[in-house]
């Protein structure tokens, strides 16, 4: 069988990929799996590290507004939308897959239409609560839609070819020993180790305030902190904290990265997790069994991100901050009393296994098979 999978953009759209892509190669043997998305994403990083091959192809997102300079750019950027989709034609072409997966994100949008209009069998999978605009778009002519909300059913009109799956969960990140990812971190005996990011792009306003907890954490050294940066923030969130009188060479329990590689040991190794709260994220904390502070993003359509981690708090899994009331010093105080707490991180590392869907990866490959063999 051959598997197309395209989406990115953010990292919220490509490990899903990489979860289902590595899940059906576990039950395939004959299983191929080619990807498609841009040269600049975060995926033209991620994927061939994976070792899967990426077809890229020239395309860029619309701008929400009704400027002058806006409506410039989407008219120029419909124009590259259109000779993209002809590229994917030849992509699909030359690869002939039996099934085209859509990840979502602006980068897959080419590909699955391209599919679509070639009477390739297509896939959508939406992680998120409030569909996104290839999701809205491509889910008339797809073959399944496959979605984590229930009441993401409702905003894709009822349709009967959606399907409620839950998110892909990385299988590296089920299968980790917790013991084995603390050694390999250096982790000492009853050390905490606090990871924390904001996604793979980053987010201007929460890393200006993670200048101030790093700050904070700086005058105790009381716990192993990782934070992942983002692409934009690992070019100026050093010379902030420098700036903040903090010497990172003398704070080795500090560690900022761009991008957390080998996220499996880290999660793993993990006692308490602060993110935002895209779905599949929550799928793996929930899965891991991991507490959590959530600080949602406001910057979404709907609200989602809230929606979905107010889920997660009103079963006792995770402590929501928003961001508006968000300041470095309640997140640190947020932090310190859940790590004094050890009775508290392992009930809501409980509460959070509860909500698990541990089957998302055999329902998604059950219908990529169904609509393979159409």
């Amino acid at each position: 069988m051959k598997l197309l999978i395209t989406g990115g953009g953010t990292g919220g759209h490509v490990n899903p990929g990489l979860a289902i892509a590595k899940y059906v190669q576990s039950r395939r043997a004959d299983a191929e799996v080619r990807f498609a998305g841009t040269s600049t994403g975060i995926e033209s990083r991620l994927v061939p590290r994976e070792g899967y091959q990426l077809y890229t192809i020239d395309v860029r997102g619309l701008k929400r507004s009704f400027s002058p300079s806006a409506i410039a750019y989407n008219i120029a950027t419909l124009q590259k939308s259109l000779t993209a989709t002809s590229k994917a034609k030849k992509i699909l072409k030359e690869y002939r897959p039996d099934v085209v997966v859509g990840c979502g994100g602006y980068a897959s949008f080419p590909m699955v239409r391209a599919a679509q209009e070639l009477h390739i069998p297509t896939v959508l999978l939406e992680v998120n609560a409030f569909p996104g605009v290839v999701t809205k778009a491509c889910a008339k002519k797809a073959d399944r839609v496959l979605i984590c909300f229930e009441n993401t059913r409702k905003l894709l009109e009822n349709r009967p070819n959606i399907h409620l799956t839950g998110a892909p969960v990385r299988g590296e990140i089920i299968f980790v020993r917790r013991e084995d990812a603390r050694r390999k971190l250096g982790l000492a005996d009853g050390e905490k180790l606090v990871v924390s990011f904001w996604g793979s792009m980053g987010a201007l306003y929460m890393n200006r305030h993670m200048a101030g907890f790093i700050k904070l954490e700086s005058e105790h050294d009381a716990f192993r902190h990782i934070h992942a940066t983002g692409t934009a923030a690992y070019k100026w969130l050093p010379d902030s904290v420098r700036e903040l009188g903090v010497d990172l060479d003398k704070h080795p329990n500090i560690e900022l990265r761009e991008y957390i590689y080998d996220m499996a040991d880290v999660m793993a190794a993990a006692d308490l997790v602060i993110c935002r709260a895209g779905a599949a994220t929550l799928g793996e904390l929930c899965v891991l069994g991991k507490p959590s502070i959530i600080v949602p993003s406001p910057y979404v359509a709907e609200n989602h991100q809230e929606k979905n981690a107010r889920a997660l708090e009103q079963n006792g899994a995770c402590k929501v901050i928003t961001e508006p009331e968000c300041t470095p010093e309640k997140l640190y105080a947020a932090v310190t009393e859940l790590l004094a707490d050890d009775e508290k991180l392992a009930e809501m590392g409980r509460c959070a296994k509860k909500m698990a869907i541990v089957d998302a990866s055999e329902k998604i490959y059950q219908h990529i098979l169904e609509a393979a063999r159409r």
